[in-house]
């Protein structure tokens, strides 16, 4: 068995989020914890401690999207599938975050660009696959070239509600993007908005969950890495009551 790791790192006020949501990390170490950990045992002092050494732990402040998270349709509206109530991310089935992956590579399309179902026609007609109910599609872009830097905030090809409802109506529950949104980049929706006032642009892809429920994956990694298909993909979200997402350690497994 080989695994593909396909998530991100999580480091302390890296700027591949907003500012208002990046994440703090609090490290402390042996030594600044000797004191605390020789308050738990009775009459005990840090020279008691193996040389003077307690226990490494963090403090972590973050945001339910920091690092590579799955989102729930309670993140998209309040409602998915024309009207049920939405979905939190401790109510999705675990059984959608395990299947067979297959790639859709689009890491040449420029910034802002948005994948029309067009794209997927051609894209899947290329590299001779047939998306089966159950796989979990992974949107490889441009964006992890940026990682690391406020550019990866929009960088990237982002997906369309058409092209979203293509892979939906296909069987795909779950898909996922190496980039900061599924969406196309949310300054490019701002121009687009800017010029034709239309509100159905605004986090179209998102959107899609109000008609046809489905989840998907953000900040993913090492998809260049990955083949079109013939691996089993796991995003197993963290258990977090009522919320709108959880983070999960995604990775691709392959059997031989």
């Amino acid at each position: 068995m080989r695994i593909v790791d396909l998530s991100v790192p999580l480091v302390s006020g890296l700027p591949v989020d907003p500012p208002i949501q990046l994440p703090t990390i609090d490290y402390q170490n042996h030594k600044d914890t000797a004191q605390q950990m020789a308050g738990f045992f009775k009459d005990c002092t840090v020279d008691d401690l193996p040389e003077g050494n307690g226990w490494a732990v963090e403090n972590i402040s973050l945001g339910t999207h920091s690092g590579t998270h799955l989102d729930a349709p309670w993140h998209f509206y309040p409602t998915m599938n024309n009207g049920e109530p939405a979905w939190t991310i401790d109510q999705v089935p675990l059984e959608w975050c395990i299947g067979p992956g297959v790639k859709i590579d689009m890491s040449d399309k420029p910034d802002g660009y948005k994948i029309m179902a067009k794209d997927l026609e051609e894209y899947f007609k290329k590299v001779n696959y047939s998306i089966k109910p159950g796989d979990i599609a992974l949107l490889h872009t441009s964006a992890p070239t940026r990682w690391g830097k406020p550019e990866y905030l929009k960088a990237g090809a982002g997906m369309s509600a058409e092209a979203t409802e293509w892979l939906i109506d296909r069987g795909v529950k779950v898909m996922g993007t190496d980039g900061w949104s599924m969406d196309v980049p949310l300054p490019f929706i701002g121009e687009e908005f800017s010029k034709n006032r239309d509100p159905s642009i605004i986090w179209e892809c998102h959107r899609v969950s109000r008609r046809k429920a489905y989840c998907h994956i953000e900040k993913l990694a090492n998809l260049d890495k990955l083949p079109v298909s013939g691996y089993t993909v796991s995003c197993l979200p963290f258990k977090i009551e009522k919320a709108s997402a959880g983070w999960c350690r995604a990775v691709a497994i392959f059997d031989k």
